[in-house]
């Protein structure tokens, strides 16, 4: 169900999907960041009460990479913090989700200069507008980019990747580029760069149904998602895909929900502030 970054699946699931066990939903990671900071009068679920399943991945081997066209006029971390240079032109599906907000963070807490174009349905339509030259480019999963275009990989592309997002440490199939929170200036953009990391780190790729399953079948679907995860045959093609499997359970949800409750007051707000300032974008 496209739309809003996955904030309309995310509210269809919460309050109109049948509650028997029929129905679950993947949604963008942030989304319940943005329901938990509950500024957006769109947002109409408690993330605290859907019934997580788990993710598929804790993005251990992936990496969320800020990635540009070779033509690009940005080209470097540089000439992205060049306040009186041309802006980095980004695109993304909407509000909420991670294309959307994270170069928010990138601009706030790193500096970068940037301009987003928003309102793609989805990341096929993107890769389409980089390779068209609508855009500079995107922040883009590794995994996705080496399952769909790994011709842009290729040392002779042109291609240019700036910085890795969600890696405590470089992805070691990317030595050379740098980390979001190597590039950090102060400790609050630190904080917030962990706060906006926190999703991808534990809920890359989240699953859930809807409030008011029965406890049996909830028990039920949340052990065949991690069984279904640790299948030979899934892992095998995802392999070949070059998709990241590495599953979190439930409770690791939970738990990962309760963190960003908890977080440094200061990069909660701000990230509040942050993202009521650019609702109308």
């Amino acid at each position: 169900m496209p739309g809003a970054g996955s904030l309309r699946a995310a509210n269809y699931l919460y309050s109109v999907a049948p509650k028997d066990g029929t129905a679950i939903g993947l949604f963008g990671s942030d989304m319940p960041l943005i329901g938990l900071i509950a500024n957006n009068p769109n947002v109409q679920f408690n993330p605290r009460k859907f019934i997580w399943l788990g993710s598929s991945s804790s993005f251990a081997g992936d990496a969320y990479i800020l990635m540009v066209r070779p033509d690009a006029a940005v080209k470097s971390i540089a000439e992205a913090r060049a306040s009186a240079g041309p802006p980095l032109v980004l695109a993304g599906t909407g509000e909420g989700a991670r294309d959307g907000d994270v170069p928010k963070i990138l601009r706030d807490a790193l500096g970068f200069n940037i301009k987003q174009v928003l309102g793609y349905p989805d990341t096929p339509s993107i890769f389409l507008a980089v390779e068209r030259r609508e855009v500079d480019g995107r922040m883009f999963d590794f995994s996705s980019v080496k399952s769909n275009r790994p011709q842009w990989l290729k040392p002779d592309s042109g291609f240019h990747i700036l910085l890795q997002f969600a890696r405590l440490a470089r992805h070691p199939e990317l030595p050379e580029v740098p980390t979001a929170r190597e590039l950090v200036l102060t400790a609050a953009a630190r904080a917030l760069v962990e706060l906006a990391e926190t999703p991808l780190l534990t809920m890359a790729r989240p699953f859930a149904a809807p409030p008011g399953v029965p406890n049996d079948r909830a028990r039920a679907l949340q052990a065949a998602f991690l069984a279904a995860h640790h299948d030979a045959g899934l892992r095998a093609e995802a392999a070949t895909l070059g998709v990241d499997i590495s599953p979190l359970g439930a409770d690791d949800m939970a738990r990962s929900i309760e963190q960003m409750m908890h977080t440094s007051p200061e990069a909660f707000d701000y990230m509040k502030q942050l993202l009521a300032s650019h609702r109308g974008n």
